[in-house]
């Protein structure tokens, strides 16, 4: 018994320490969001589902410093990173998410901007010209593709990030952000992020260390 209370003890300072946070985040079309390695949230609409825009609110509690891990991906049917494929309406589709955190207080605590580092992990079509394809075919001439794993240990501390950019920042004319984007009172520092590329870039690893 004295056992098991000095080990529940031992752990309280750190339950005590904990704070808890409040987020909202929009994506187009989709994204999930972990602290320290741990998902915190996911978006409720399935990345399947037909322009599935929509923004989340949600609450979670961590310690500080930690690791914000958001994973983003934009729809493709295959590795063409096309949409429509065989329709008149077959295209790239285009991606941006944008997210902002506030502590109990309601101090803004982290925003998506330029300060976070960006991995694009799926990269398609290596040309644009693939969108005009007849019968496009994933790895073959204007439709190949790059893809990759998630790094191990990307998303918690002491990861080293050094080599990844810094995430690029669009205007809402480049992203036109609809269905749950307004819905949202989002504070001026907020921006809309994603890779270099918001056509070719389907899926992205960002992160960001929250002191």
């Amino acid at each position: 018994m004295k056992i098991q209370m000095a080990a529940a003890l031992a752990l309280l300072p750190a339950a005590l320490s904990a704070e808890p946070f409040s987020a909202d985040v929009w994506a187009d079309n989709w994204f999930e969001l972990r602290v320290d390695g741990q998902q915190v949230a996911e978006d409720s609409v399935s990345i399947t589902t037909e322009r599935s825009f929509n923004a989340e609110s949600f609450t979670f509690e961590a310690e500080r410093p930690f690791v914000l891990g958001l994973v983003a991906k934009d729809f493709k049917e295959n590795d063409t990173g096309l949409e429509y494929i065989g329709t008149g309406r077959q295209q790239m589709g285009d991606g941006g998410v944008i997210l902002q955190i506030f502590d109990a207080a309601g101090a803004i605590a982290a925003v998506s901007d330029a300060s976070w580092q960006c991995l694009v992990i799926h990269h398609a079509p290596v040309d644009k010209s693939c969108e005009k394809v007849d019968s496009p075919v994933a790895g073959e001439g204007a439709c190949g593709f790059t893809a990759s794993e998630e790094p191990e240990g990307w998303d918690q501390p002491g990861f080293d990030a050094s080599g990844w950019q810094a995430a690029s920042l669009y205007a809402e004319a480049d992203v036109s952000p609809k269905d749950g984007y307004d819905r949202i009172s989002w504070d001026a520092s907020a921006q809309l992020i994603w890779g270099p590329d918001l056509e070719q870039d389907n899926t992205i690893l960002c992160r960001l260390s929250v002191e």
